[in-house]
C-alpha cells in the first residue's frame, strides 16, 4: 500500500464498512472501519483500516464498568472473609479463656 512509504491525506474519514465494502474490501476484516485516503506522490485512492473513536469509547466504558463490578465484588468478598477470620479468632480465644 502507498500509505506505509508515502505521505497521505485523509479523504474521508473512519467510518463502518458497509456489508458490501465487508466483503469485497480486504482492510475492512481487522476493524470493521475503513478511511479513504490519497497518497501524495503516487495520486492513487486507496482504503485503510481504522479504529472508530465511537467504538474506541464504547470499548473503553465498558471495560471501566466491568473493571468496576470486579473491584466491588472483591471488595465485598474481602470483607465477608475478613468477618469470619475474626469469628475463628474471637471462638479460639474463647476456648482458651475457658480451657483455664
Amino acid at each position: 500500500p502507498c500509505w506505509r512509504v508515502e505521505d497521505f491525506v485523509v479523504a474521508q474519514e473512519c467510518s463502518r464498512c458497509s456489508s458490501f465494502q465487508a466483503k469485497t474490501l480486504p482492510e475492512c476484516n481487522p476493524t470493521g472501519f475503513i478511511e479513504k485516503i490519497n497518497c501524495a506522490n503516487s495520486k492513487r485512492d486507496e482504503f485503510k483500516s481504522c479504529r472508530s473513536a465511537v467504538l474506541e469509547a464504547q470499548l473503553f466504558w465498558r471495560f471501566l464498568g466491568s473493571m468496576l463490578a470486579v473491584a466491588a465484588i472483591s471488595a465485598v468478598l474481602v470483607v465477608l472473609r475478613q468477618r469470619v477470620l475474626d469469628r475463628r479468632a474471637l471462638e479460639k480465644v474463647r476456648k482458651q479463656i475457658e480451657s483455664i
